[in-house]
């Protein structure tokens, strides 16, 4: 236990009351914080000597609770709404006084850490948990800096994070108990009432999605890449379901990262120094990397042990389907370290089109590319959502709406522009349906479609023909090692060929209606990117 000079401005806790508190720990080691944790009672110790631990009522992220603090700074750049719902700042300034009383007698564990691995655009945070579990959480997913850099370390920016601290609705502001609170300016954001620790790590990706872009003119990407031996990198771009972590893992690759990115002058860079990984249903033949990842450090989240014994059930679905697994990155044998690359000579679009109607692979030019990069499109089917019985519609700018304090239209273009300055291709790859609509047609085998990712990689595709599908305009390879050839072009495989047109215009005109709330900020050379 390290104790904190409270009225230092560079101590972690200068912004609260100077209170006696009972014990602040500050950087303790993996081992401490499991121990600590399990004495606590925040969690259990597995077979594989992981911790498990709940979130409790949140098993997931709450966007409905999320607030960005409305002040000079923000009120006419943030892309307010539905998203980004906007915080008055005096209500801000009452919650913080009412979580420091809250504080004043809790044990807290304090982390210094990094978000970013390019020394040029990292922010350097301070963390304080009222769980230990929370802690390792923050230490396993965030950069962690050697000791000498501890020993002058000046945070830029702060989390509280306290899931026991509720807010009164009445009086604070909040829709409800449980809040997650961004105050860009003050550079603090305060978590309560929830315990799904996602809240930390997502809340810092929406603060370098708003200082990337708007400030430093980099490129912030909710993405996986990995690096080939001859140094060219690859980018992957995938709502739930796509294949992004399965696709992105190549154990003839190195892993740059699995979801956090920014795009500089220079090539790329991972935010996060661990992997945040969806672990239902997980087996040692599907997932290697992540199987063995499972270890003494590791914490697993919400999930059930298998009878009596301390195995993980990973099939068991009790608390939630999203159970999660958050390690450090260097438990993955292949990452790279430190996580940066050069500047991205392939990126992948992954959709699962449960309509059966984009290609399995198709090159997108920088209209498209931009064009869909704002859609963010896949479709869920049935058993992958509650509720959802037939292929649903899903469109998620940028592939990661939620986390946008910007418009979409300026990740967009700034997308495009590098795409260009660099001559960086673009893929749209089709992990859905074939053959038919979901019922009729079959998944894309995915054999197929590493094939097809592999040879995009090794410029396999450059010099084989290209046809210009009817309705969406993309360019689709007409030739593709390991690939059969009818495969490519999805209407072949369709027995009912009207049937296959009259579903490719409805998914073009669910494309075009989704456009129309970015399309007063589009440029033309983006509205040049839609279908037909």
């Amino acid at each position: 236990m390290q104790e904190l000079d409270l009225d230092t401005q560079t101590s972690p806790l200068a912004f609260l009351s100077p209170t006696a508190f009972r014990k602040v720990h500050t950087n303790l080691p993996p081992a401490e914080l499991v121990e600590i944790a399990l004495a606590r009672n925040e969690g259990k110790l597995t077979s594989t000597g992981a911790l498990m631990a709940d979130t409790g009522k949140f098993t997931g992220r709450s966007p409905k609770d999320r607030y960005i603090v409305l002040d000079d700074k923000t009120k006419d750049a943030v892309w307010w709404g539905d998203i980004n719902i906007p915080f008055d700042t005096e209500k801000f300034h009452l919650l913080l006084e009412k979580m420091k009383a809250f504080l004043a007698d809790k044990e807290l564990f304090v982390r210094d850490a990094y978000a970013g691995a390019d020394v040029n655009h990292r922010l350097k945070l301070k963390v304080i948990n009222t769980k230990a579990w929370h802690n390792l959480f923050c230490h396993n997913m965030f950069l962690r800096p050697s000791e000498d850099e501890l020993k002058n370390f000046e945070h830029d920016f702060t989390i509280i994070c306290a899931p026991e601290f509720e807010a009164n609705p009445e009086t604070d502001g909040t829709k409800n108990p449980n809040f997650a609170i961004l105050n860009l300016s003050e550079r603090i954001i305060l978590i309560g009432g929830t315990g799904y620790a996602g809240e930390m790590k997502k809340g810092i990706f929406s603060v370098l999605n708003f200082i990337l872009p708007h400030e430093k003119n980099v490129l912030s990407m909710h993405c996986s890449a990995n690096v080939g031996t001859q140094g060219d990198t690859a980018i992957f771009f995938g709502l739930s379901g796509t294949g992004k972590t399965t696709l992105s893992a190549d154990p003839k690759r190195n892993l740059v990262g699995d979801d956090e990115h920014g795009w500089t002058e220079n090539g790329i860079f991972n935010f996060e120094g661990g992997c945040y990984a969806k672990v239902i249903d997980l087996s040692k033949d599907k997932e290697p990397e992540i199987w063995d990842a499972i270890k003494f450090g590791s914490i697993v989240e919400n999930t059930r042990f298998k009878g009596n014994s301390r195995e993980i059930d990973f099939a068991n679905k009790s608390v939630t389907e999203n159970t999660r697994t958050a390690y450090p990155i260097d438990f993955i044998s292949n990452a790279l370290n430190p996580s940066i690359a050069g500047i991205p000579k392939n990126i992948f679009f992954l959709t699962a089109d449960a309509f059966g109607v984009i290609p399995p692979i198709s090159k997108l030019n920088k209209s498209q590319a931009m064009y869909h990069f704002i859609s963010g499109y896949t479709a869920k089917v049935a058993g992958t959502e509650m509720g959802v019985t037939e292929p649903k519609l899903t469109f998620s700018a940028c592939f990661g709406a939620a986390f946008l304090p910007l418009h979409p239209t300026e990740y967009a273009s700034l997308f495009g522009k590098k795409m260009e300055e660099h001559d960086t291709n673009v893929w749209l790859i089709n992990t859905g349906w074939t053959g038919g609509s979901y019922g009729v047609g079959s998944r894309m085998k995915l054999a197929y479609t590493r094939a097809m990712i592999t040879a995009a990689l090794e410029g396999k595709l450059d010099k084989v023909d290209y046809k210009q599908h009817p309705v969406f305009g993309m360019d689709v390879p007409q030739d593709c090692p390991n690939v059969p050839s009818e495969i490519l072009n999805p209407k072949t495989t369709w027995e009912d060929k009207e049937g296959y047109d009259k579903q490719a215009r409805e998914l073009s005109a669910a494309f075009k209606k989704n456009f129309e709330k970015f399309k007063d900020f589009a440029s033309e050379d983006i509205l040049m990117g839609a279908p037909l």
